[in-house]
């Protein structure tokens, strides 16, 4: 099924200058950009896009990593694209992500994991008209 998922490339990522070799990464997979932008993400922006984990104790510090540098916004599209952009991220941890994952290859830990995606239709959802309306977006 030809699905949308939402796709960040975090602050630490980007300023490593690592930004094409994760596009490249969705690319191959199979996976087309239909929407990107760059921001620079304010505190009122990173904590509503993650209010899910406002119980959490790492929200503060998720929230401020996140406004801590660029980052890189995009809507990915392709056959099971959810499932496949979780695949190539690797697991959150990047010490327990397989080799060869973006998080194995360029993640230094848990919070600087380099990207963000959607977990699930629902949060895809919720994350895609977080940044971009229907007028942003390729058909």
């Amino acid at each position: 099924m030809i699905e949308r998922t939402l796709s960040i490339i975090k602050p630490d990522a980007v300023s490593k200058n690592v930004i094409g070799d994760i596009i490249r990464r969705f690319e191959q997979a199979g996976l087309k950009i239909v929407g990107i932008q760059m921001r620079h993400l304010t505190k009122k922006e990173a904590e509503g896009f993650y209010y899910v984990h406002r119980e959490r104790p790492f929200f503060n510090s998720l929230a401020t990593f996140m406004t801590s540098g660029p980052v890189v916004i995009m809507v990915l599209e392709g056959e099971g694209a959810i499932a496949k952009n979780r695949a190539l991220m690797g697991a959150t941890d990047p010490k327990k992500a397989d080799k060869g994952t973006i998080r194995a290859d360029l993640a230094d830990s848990i919070e600087a994991n380099a990207v963000h995606g959607s977990d699930s239709p629902a949060s895809a959802a919720f994350e895609i008209p977080f940044f971009f309306s229907q007028l942003d977006l390729v058909r």
